[in-house]
């Protein structure tokens, strides 16, 4: 665990790490500068021997130039937690800290796994149904080209299925219409590879149906992926400012609140990104989980929770699998031809 990536570092994160110490029996490692760290378990009175701390002189700042940062402090929390994985010292790293930096440090310090041409950072996100989606890529690779984005498609239902329990998962294409033909040369050349896989694909879904439950993983370049998940946070952020706004404007609408107050609440926890903690980085060599930079404590707990899920069900090998298969594939149909 980055100790010192986040808003809220590192007193939320810290607090975050024990909590989930206390529900698993894997060790937590606390990267960073150990003396602060020491300080925060003893404030919190945390026992001896809960989690472990490995020291990390330096910190990654969340204005700090992604690349520029990573090649300057090497012996940041961040870099420092991504080593321990690629020296095999942990089986997975989580941050909330710089996420260009992480991206950039997780590309340098794991690298790609063979075979994946692009890495892609996935959002996991709410519907009106009890089922969640996974949208992806949300901002890794801000521009695509069709083969990798059908190789996304091919690891967010990998994921989805072994963590996310959903029995193949319905793939969509994120576009501006339904309708196959619409789009650019990207989404309408995308659409074409995707009919050809063994994927559950279920053609094309509109922004605006996104949170309606129609696709259970939802294929995009990282740009328009990026746009969509902050817009929907967005809207959904002003919407609830604006009910209070409402509801507190005289006592008839506050008595109204009173009676509407449970049900908004239940809707609330549903769009909650705390409720998912955080999410995987899919393609890299490693298990590496990104959470929310304004993350408290409960939004750590439970990005530790689900990385931990993540490396159990040996999502990196079944991806590892995945790209051999299709490397054959592909061999076979060259020498077919």
């Amino acid at each position: 665990m980055d100790a010192f990536g986040g808003d809220y570092a590192p007193l939320e994160v810290i607090k975050g790490a024990v909590a989930a110490a206390k529900e698993l029996s894997d060790e937590i490692i606390l990267v960073g500068k150990e003396d602060e760290i020491r300080s925060v378990l003893q404030s919190e009175n945390v026992p001896e021997g809960l989690v472990s701390i490995r020291h990390a002189e330096e910190v990654i700042g969340t204005d700090e130039h992604p690349v520029a940062a990573i090649r300057a402090k090497k012996n940041s929390s961040l870099m420092v937690a991504l080593k321990m994985v690629k020296d095999k010292e942990a089986d997975a790293v989580v941050s909330a800290g710089n996420t260009g930096a992480y991206l950039a440090g997780a590309f340098r310090v794991l690298g790609r796994i063979k075979g994946v041409k692009r890495p892609a950072l996935t959002a996991v996100m709410p519907t009106i149904t009890d089922k969640i989606s996974v949208i992806l890529d949300v901002g890794a690779n801000a521009d695509c080209k069709p083969f990798q984005l059908v190789q996304f498609a091919h690891m967010g239902a990998i994921y989805a299925e072994n963590v996310l329990g959903i029995k193949n998962p319905r793939v969509a294409l994120l576009n501006i219409g339904a309708e196959e033909a619409k789009g650019n040369a990207l989404t309408k050349e995308t659409y074409a590879l995707l009919k050809e896989t063994k994927l559950n694909f279920i053609g094309n879904v509109e922004p605006r149906n996104v949170l309606l439950g129609e696709a259970d993983v939802i294929v995009s370049d990282g740009f328009t992926g990026n746009v969509v998940i902050k817009s929907i946070e967005g809207t959904a952020g002003a919407l609830f400012k604006m009910l209070k706004e409402v509801f507190y404007k005289n006592l008839g609408t506050k008595l109204a609140a009173g009676v509407l107050k449970p049900g908004l609440k239940t809707v609330k926890n549903k769009l909650d990104y705390s409720e998912y903690g955080g999410v995987p980085l899919l393609g890299v060599d490693g298990v590496v989980f990104k959470s929310h930079g304004t993350a408290d404590a409960k939004t750590i707990k439970n990005a530790i929770l689900v990385a931990n899920d993540y490396y159990k069900a040996g999502i990196t090998e079944k991806i590892k699998e995945l790209v051999a298969t299709e490397q054959d594939d592909s061999a076979e149909e060259t020498e077919m031809a």
